[in-house]
């Protein structure tokens, strides 16, 4: 049966999915790599990170960095329902009066850094997490990263670096869902064993279930792996979580719905989300 905290968490991610759902549409978004990182993101925000909705320039506050900014409409929605963002501005995504589009903007309040063109929030990570070192701070720093943006040579040397200067206080977190844009990540440049592969650049590094609360508790309570190394967590996931009829399907990348498509898809994630209650009351009994 699952505990009442992770029920907590699996109602506010399901919301968050809705929001995604509605985004995709009069223009579309990235909305197979934004359901899967909901589960992720939902146990950051609401359980891990030092963050507090109301005071959002706290100075000793933990900085997340969606590095793979495309999955934006996920911190949208998880922004929306911890009341950083209010909700009725996402249904402005892409105005052209509004700054809610594909990608993570400043001017939208709790997004730390701008991001878009995939390899850079690593070295960024890296510049807050050496300032927070200098002045001794309590701040972690984690940069959400995609698995395909792996494939960029700036993330190798931000890591490089961060190993060098033992950034203990630098999760880089690895949302495994094993496509790039609309290829599967293994058929185009294979990026396992992704574990050893941090190691060998100086990192401490696990893996978890990146949509088991469960196991996602128990990985991040292990940060940071190692003192004096950076740590490097791979969250296995799935492209499309929460909605069969997009799951780990490459061609849905890139998504722009009719509204009726999306009124199907909401009644498709409210099905799958009873039928999984339904299979743990009875598995409960």
């Amino acid at each position: 049966m699952m505990p009442e905290d992770d029920k907590h968490l699996e109602a506010l991610a399901h919301r968050v999915r809705g929001h995604i759902v509605r985004m995709a549409t009069r223009g579309g978004c990235f909305i197979g790599a934004s359901l899967s990182c909901v589960d992720l993101l939902t146990y950051l925000y609401a359980r891990w990170l030092r963050f507090d909705p109301a005071r959002l320039e706290d100075p000793e506050r933990d900085y997340l960095l969606l590095s793979k900014g495309h999955d934006v409409p996920a911190l949208y929605g998880l922004f929306a329902e911890l009341a950083v963002l209010d909700p009725a501005r996402l249904e402005r995504h892409l105005a052209p009066d509004d700054d809610i589009y594909w990608h993570p903007n400043r001017n939208i309040p709790g997004v730390e850094f701008h991001s878009g063109s995939l390899g850079h929030l690593l070295s960024v990570g890296l510049g807050i997490a050496l300032d927070v070192k200098l002045r001794g701070g309590p701040n972690r720093v984690v940069v959400v990263l995609g698995d395909g943006e792996l494939n960029e040579g700036s993330v190798w040397e931000g890591a490089l670096v961060a190993a060098a200067k033992g950034m203990d206080n630098l999760v880089a977190i690895v949302d495994r869902n094993g496509f790039q844009a609309n290829v599967a990540t293994e058929d185009l440049i294979p990026l396992e064993p992704l574990e050893e592969k941090f190691h060998a650049f100086g990192w401490a590094a696990l893996r978890m279930d990146g949509h088991d609360f469960d196991s996602i508790e128990r990985g991040l309570a292990r940060i940071p792996i190692d003192a004096g190394r950076p740590s490097a967590v791979i969250a296995d996931t799935v492209r499309g979580k929460g909605l069969p009829s997009l799951t780990a399907r490459a061609d849905r990348w890139f998504c722009n719905f009719t509204s009726g498509e999306v009124e199907m898809l909401l009644e498709e994630l409210d099905g799958t989300r009873q039928a999984v209650l339904a299979s743990e009351t009875i598995v409960a009994r």
